[in-house]
Order: structure tokens, then C-alpha cells, then sequence
């Protein structure tokens, strides 16, 4: 995997080792690196993970939630150094935004956002007959503010139109995309499952592909435009919603994995893919998701990349209540974000009750073989525990990959130095292009 560049602070912690010993050797570089972590190498990286723990997670910290005001000013923040969720939106299109949002109500909240996407949607229509690159760009503006106007998930009437916009002018930017991208419907449970294809141009023998899986705010519009690049490396891009969000046919539960499958299926069946070489990402939920299926779709998948997986401690209900309750890494409405996508879940209790059976060490899987893995974290994350990262790396039968950064937080992000585009073209890209080629 290629280094950080070198000017980016020098704390890697390289660890590599043969399975059943603890030998290796230590470099100062970057980002914690594991390649090939034992039983006893494991452990003393969960008892540092228990040590490291009140930091690691922050959740010892409940801070008030965020009011509308201090909303604007970390958004406009997170613009101006490209910090998710405002990657690609220009702060000044934010700063308008938010002159017309003064309440924390959802479709006031929605209309503005909308108000502003509106602008660039009419110029893509205005340039639509003249210069297509030109109008695209300007539908992918519209579709980024219109999708902020739904985010973290559209819980209103109008963050649900806000949606519905923004999935058009996704789509209306798509039209002139070449390669071309393909909206795939499955038939599934008197449903169907919605997802993006896009093949490599010129592909006539079957190719591989990754598989993304957006996570509990982000949706496969945003996958398969990060993704895009990877198409001149000969590689498919298949992308999906995440149960309970988007354009998903069913809810998180402990069985939604199925969609998953049903989806496995589908990309064997077409003659453009090499079904023997389907490499998995997974963003944050999504990382859950891609974790489960190293182990349940193991003989199915070549590798898998999981960001900030959420394997077992996540799923405790105690510390449930602590990272969603006043968080200041997510910019607001994380407890009703969940609530809204889990299966039978109207309430905060409801949602406690379930959350232990999504864990995979109850499930009974985690330890069970697993793909080939790339595990990505922060261990100030106080999202998803540092210590699930270590408990992935050491289950399982086969040698895994971390990149873990010692500095940072959810996705394994921090801000400046190792922001999610930095992570996603020096550490994720690079992966998934290795795996998939053989």
C-alpha cells in the first residue's frame, strides 16, 4: 500500500507478523498498519484499546445537542476544509443555505438547502442543448445541496421531496455519462432492490467490480461517484443503498443482509461480470454490513474493504445512549437517524432493545472464516469503538489489512491531514484495484 505523503505527520505504527506469534517490527509513519495479527498480538491490542477506551470513543463526553446556530457554523466549517457530510458543497452555496434556515424544523430545513440547488439545477437545464460537461456539473451541484436538504435521512415531508430531487438530478447528470450508468432493479420480496452499474468502457470479456454499500447518511449516489474513477482500471461499480435508507426494500434487522445476497446473485448472473472476482466496500453502517458478509458470503467474495465497522461493542446499549446524545462528530440528529432505519423501531428503548442482536459476535459469526479483509478506523471515533477494528482483525481464519489512524475519528478521518477523499484514493482505491485484478 502506498505511504503517506511526507508531509503528513509521522505516526504509523506498522505492525506485521506471522499468525500465532507476536514478532514485527515498528516504524513511525502515519497510520496504525496490521498485517497478520495472532491470537496474542490481538490481545494486547484489545487491553490497549481498554486503556485507550474514555479517549478512544469519547463517550464518557454528553454534550447538548447542537442549536441551529452552532449547526451553521460547523457546516459552513466542514465546507470550507471539505469535511463530511459537506464534501463538494461550496461555502459560499452553504452560507446562503442557511440564511434562509432559522429553526431546527426538518422541511424549513429542507427548503433551503432546496432553494439554493434550484439555482444550478436551472442552469444544467440552460446548458442542457449547448455544453452537456458543463451542464452535468451543475446537476451534480443541485444533486449535493438537495441531498444535504434529506440529510441525515428524510424523516419529513420535506426532506423526503428533497430526496426524490435529488435522486433526479443525479440521474439527469448520469444521462451524459460515459461510460454509461445503468439503473438495475431486483426483484426481491415483492419488491425490488434499486442499485447503480457502471462496466468499463469498451468491456467485452467479464470484468470485476466492487461492490459499495453506502452507510446510515451517505446513499449510493454518493459511492458510485466516488468510485467512478476506478472504471479506467477495468473495474465494474456496483452500487447499493443500505437497508433502512434510500431506495432500500427492506429495514436494518439482524437478517437484512439478505438483500445482499439476493444481490450477489443478480451480479453472477450477469455475463459482463466476473462473478469469481467481487470485491466489497463498506462505509461506516455499511462497514457492518460488508463485515458480515466476509464471513456469510466468504466462497462468494475475492476481498472486502470495511470502514469503521460496527462488529459487537457498538451494539452495547449503554454506550448506544452515550455516542448519539449530544455527538459533536455527527453534526446533528443521530438518534433519530437510527431510530428511523431500523426495523420496528418508534423509540429510543426500541432501539436499545434491538441493537445487541445486530452484534456479529452474538449472531454467533464473528471467529467464523472470513474474506480476505481491509479494516479502516480512527481510534478517537466515537462512533463506531476502536476496539470492534481489533476484535475484527483477530476473528476469523485468514490474515488481514488494517489502516488504522491514531489521530482519527469516525472512517478513520481527520481533518486537513487524512480528510475521507485523501483516505478513499491513497488507502480504499488502492486496495480494491489490487484485489480485484488478482
Amino acid at each position: 500500500m502506498r505511504s503517506a505523503p511526507s508531509d503528513r505527520p509521522r505516526s504509523r505504527l506498522i505492525w506485521t507478523g506471522p499468525v500465532g506469534g507476536c514478532f514485527g517490527r515498528l516504524q513511525a509513519q502515519g497510520a496504525i498498519m496490521v498485517s497478520s495479527v495472532s491470537e496474542g498480538c490481538a490481545a494486547l491490542l484489545l487491553a490497549a484499546c481498554t486503556v485507550l477506551g474514555p479517549f478512544a470513543s469519547a463517550c464518557a463526553q454528553q454534550l447538548p445537542e447542537r442549536t441551529i446556530e452552532e449547526i451553521r457554523d460547523e457546516s459552513i466549517a466542514r465546507a470550507e476544509r471539505v469535511g463530511y457530510p459537506l464534501i463538494g458543497l461550496a461555502p459560499d452555496d452553504v452560507r446562503d443555505a442557511f440564511r434562509r434556515i432559522k429553526t431546527l424544523d426538518k422541511d424549513e430545513w429542507a427548503a433551503g438547502w432546496m432553494a439554493v440547488g434550484d439555482t444550478y439545477a436551472a442552469k444544467a437545464r440552460e446548458l442542457a442543448g449547448s455544453d452537456a460537461a458543463l451542464s452535468r456539473a451543475n446537476w451534480m451541484k443541485a444533486w449535493r445541496l438537495y441531498g444535504f436538504g434529506a440529510w441525515p435521512v428524510a424523516s419529513s415531508p420535506g426532506k423526503q421531496k428533497a430526496y426524490e430531487t435529488a435522486l433526479a438530478a443525479f440521474l439527469a447528470a448520469a444521462k451524459s455519462l460515459d461510460p454509461p450508468l445503468e439503473v438495475v432493479r431486483i426483484p426481491f420480496e415483492g419488491k425490488a432492490i434499486v442499485g447503480y452499474l457502471r462496466l468499463p468502457k469498451g468491456t467485452t470479456a467479464p470484468v470485476p467490480v466492487v461492490f459499495a454499500i453506502a452507510g446510515l447518511d451517505s446513499r449510493k449516489e454518493n459511492l458510485a461517484d466516488q468510485f467512478a474513477p476506478i472504471l479506467a482500471q477495468g473495474i465494474a461499480v456496483f452500487a447499493l443503498d443500505g437497508p433502512g435508507t434510500g431506495q432500500s426494500p427492506v429495514k436494518a434487522s439482524p437478517t437484512a443482509d439478505r438483500v445482499f445476497t439476493r444481490s450477489l446473485d443478480y451480479l453472477a448472473s450477469r455475463k459482463e461480470i466476473d462473478a469469481k472476482r467481487i470485491v466489497v466496500h463498506g462505509v461506516s453502517f455499511g462497514g457492518y454490513w460488508a463485515a458480515k458478509l466476509a464471513i456469510v458470503e466468504k466462497a462468494r467474495i475475492k476481498a472486502v474493504s470495511a470502514q469503521s465497522p460496527a462488529v459487537h461493542d457498538s451494539y452495547d446499549p449503554a454506550f448506544l445512549k452515550k455516542k448519539v446524545f449530544g455527538n459533536r462528530e455527527y453534526l446533528f440528529d443521530y438518534a433519530p437517524a437510527l431510530m428511523a432505519v431500523f426495523e420496528g423501531v418508534t423509540t429510543f428503548d426500541d432501539l436499545a432493545a434491538l441493537y445487541p442482536r445486530m452484534s456479529l459476535l452474538n449472531q454467533g459469526l464473528l471467529g467464523k472464516p472470513t474474506a480476505p479483509m481491509l479494516i479502516i478506523g480512527g481510534v478517537l471515533d466515537s462512533q463506531v469503538p476502536i476496539s470492534d477494528a481489533y476484535r475484527l482483525l483477530s476473528a476469523g481464519d485468514t490474515p488481514k489489512e488494517a489502516w488504522i489512524n491514531p489521530a482519527g475519528g469516525h472512517l478513520g478521518r481527520q481533518a486537513k491531514v487524512w480528510p475521507d477523499p485523501v483516505i478513499f484514493e491513497r488507502v480504499i482505491i488502492p486496495f480494491v484495484v489490487r484485489n480485484a485484478r488478482g
